[in-house]
């Protein structure tokens, strides 16, 4: 199948598709006598379980290393480094979701705050740095 017809099969673009070629992560495809790219089913679905390993947050190397083994038929080998890889991606997802629970809350109370007409403690310096400016000049 031509460039065009994959990207539109997996939803990218056939630059995504060309930067897989030149990083190596998709080998070179066959030609058509006309010099296009020929691509195989077999390259879809290399390309579809990088896209699914990218959407997953799996940095490119890695996805692209486990779309490479899968590809290889080591399929088996790619779901244990994949579990271990989910593993530290929930944990690591984990910490960002406390993080914004975390900033969520604080922006809450200074938001209750500034709703009473008081001023929050993050603002009180503000004001004192203009009054130091203003006598400055």
């Amino acid at each position: 199948m031509r460039i065009k017809a994959l990207a539109d099969r997996l939803g990218v673009t056939p630059h995504a598709i060309r930067f897989c070629e030149r990083r190596g992560i998709l080998p070179s495809p066959s030609r058509a006598a006309n010099r296009y790219r020929d691509y195989s089913e077999a390259d879809a679905e290399r390309l579809r379980l990088l896209i699914g390993l990218r959407q997953l947050d799996i940095p490119l190397e890695p996805a692209a290393e486990l779309a490479t083994m899968c590809a290889a038929g080591r399929c088996d080998e790619v779901s244990d480094e994949l579990r271990s890889l989910l593993s530290e991606k929930r944990r690591q997802l984990a910490r960002r979701i406390d993080e914004m629970r975390y900033l969520d809350r604080h922006m809450a109370h200074l938001t209750d705050e500034l709703e009473a007409g008081t001023r929050p403690p993050i603002l009180i310096g503000l004001g004192k740095e203009e009054d130091q400016h203003a006598t400055a000049l």
